[in-house]
């Protein structure tokens, strides 16, 4: 029977009053809580309650890890973070903080694991010391060309055999842990003293004379020095040993001239190392990062050893520049030498002349050579020493290169070749003038600073010199430190 339309309608009013009407999510059980939504629809937001704040931050403890800080606190732009976000804010730099610590002392103690020298570390002179060698040479090639590539042809670094053990020079220097005699090394950028009992790139006997040296100080009542209070008696052991005739020199540089029991010393370390050559000591009261000190008392023995490089002897004093590596230093010094072009007939000047290990080395490829060198104690080893190797055509001067240059040119003198081998900070434009001033046809640069010596190729190009080759060795095996030779022509 077909539903009649008055019954029909009082069906759909039932069901209606029945029914809770729904929007947005929630129910409303009567027609005025509906009307009471319909009319909250465009108002504003009303202030979060004390529970909806609390809500809030706990939201933002466990789901902030990740947001940007601008997301963290939405709502009026101006309104700041409240305290317990501020907190929040804090926790989590200290927890950050506490996680790079933590990372920090991992990587220490992998790298102690992995490393071939406990301190290397601290140290910090080995730098390459844990990448093969093989990979040191790549990378040391590939930042030569990079800072010598645009003035000329660099060529294939020339490595060792043995990288280890190379440096003929050892300075370790002295003080006390709990009362106990310490050496070894300041902590890379400090005056920290870091122990060092063997090192892989210094020479092993004479670590094993700076060893003996630490464990005799308590019997003689020697106490080591102390910068901070100004006490105490060692401050360094210098030890310099000749590649090729072995003889060892060995340097205590003291506090005061007053050295108790000095001979009975040296007479206990001779018999613990008969292989000892000379014994100096030095005395150095001043209070700076200087090793040497002015004075000096010959112990025993010369006061000097002698070693020989590219077939010359030379003699060495405590003050002397010598090369740390003969091996390379041989291949360095002749590569020079060929770079030069030398017939026989020209004049050569070497500047920074040390001892005169470079300029009696050219010696026999050139008409004549002047050396000059400001520090008189290698002026007097350099002529000692072309005096030994009997050698007539070569003259030193103590005197500063740059001004004996520019005298050479007021006096109308001149030279066909300059050899000079600078200090790691390089020349200077005054240098390269005085240069130019003497008209030298060729210079051959050699420098343990890259870096400077791409600066100064600037200013020589500025002089009319322009750079043709440059030669790498690798001098100072695991660190990295390179040393470059470069031949430089006066253009037309």
């Amino acid at each position: 029977m077909r539903e009649t339309e008055k019954n029909k309608k009082k069906r759909m009013d039932a069901g209606a009053k029945a029914s809770k009407p729904v929007r947005d999510g929630k129910t409303f059980s009567d027609k005025k809580a509906l009307k009471e939504s319909k009319s909250s629809k465009g108002s504003k937001p009303l202030k979060a309650s004390k529970e909806l704040k609390e809500s809030k931050a706990s939201r933002e403890l466990k789901g902030s890890r990740g947001l940007k800080e601008s997301e963290r606190y939405q709502g009026d732009q101006s309104s700041k973070p409240s305290k317990i976000s501020k907190e929040i804010g804090r926790d989590k730099v200290k927890d950050k903080e506490k996680d790079r610590e933590k990372n920090k002392e991992k990587d220490t103690k992998k790298l102690k694991k992995k490393s071939l020298c406990p301190v290397s570390a601290r140290c910090g002179g080995c730098q390459y010391l844990d990448m093969p060698y093989e990979e040191q040479l790549k990378l040391k090639q590939a930042q030569m060309q990079k800072l010598l590539g645009k003035f000329c042809g660099v060529h294939p670094i020339h490595g060792m055999e043995n990288p280890f053990h190379y440096r003929n020079k050892v300075h370790a220097v002295f003080g006390h842990r709990k009362g106990e005699p310490v050496s070894g090394v300041y902590e890379e950028g400090t005056h920290n003293l870091v122990p060092v009992e063997s090192c892989l790139i210094e020479d092993q006997k004479a670590d094993e004379i700076i060893g003996t040296i630490r464990g005799m100080l308590k019997s003689f009542k020697i106490r080591t020095y102390d910068e901070d209070t100004g006490y105490g008696l060692l401050r360094h052991v210098l030890i310099r040993r000749g590649f090729t005739t072995g003889e060892i020199l060995v340097v205590l540089v003291t506090a005061s001239p007053v050295f108790p029991s000095k001979n009975n010393f040296v007479k206990a370390l001779r018999q613990k190392h008969p292989e000892i050559t000379t014994i100096v000591q030095n005395i150095n009261d001043r209070g700076t990062s200087m090793v040497l000190g002015d004075r000096e008392h010959v112990l025993y023995g010369k006061g000097y050893i002698e070693d020989e490089l590219c077939g010359f002897r030379f003699r060495i004093s405590p003050k002397s520049f010598y090369q740390v590596n003969p091996v390379q230093t041989e291949y360095l010094y002749n590569k020079a030498i060929e770079l030069a072009g030398l017939t026989g007939k020209e004049t050569v000047l070497d500047a920074y002349c040390g001892i005169g290990t470079i300029g009696i080395t050219a010696s026999a490829h050139a008409g004549q050579v002047i050396g000059v060198e400001l520090n008189p104690d290698a002026v007097r080893d350099a002529v000692q020493n072309a005096k030994c190797n009997n050698i007539k055509n070569i003259r030193f001067y103590c005197n500063d290169a740059t001004k004996f240059m520019t005298q050479m040119a007021e006096a109308g003198d001149g030279v066909d070749v300059v050899l000079m081998d600078p200090p790691r900070s390089g020349s200077t434009e005054e240098f390269i003038r005085a240069v130019a001033s003497v008209k030298a046809k060729r210079v051959v640069y050699v420098s343990c600073g890259p870096d400077t010596l791409a600066r100064d190729l600037e200013v020589f190009k500025k002089y009319g010199y322009q750079a043709k080759s440059a030669w790498p060795v690798d001098l100072f095996p695991q660190t990295y430190h390179t040393e470059m030779v470069c031949l430089l022509s006066r253009r037309a």
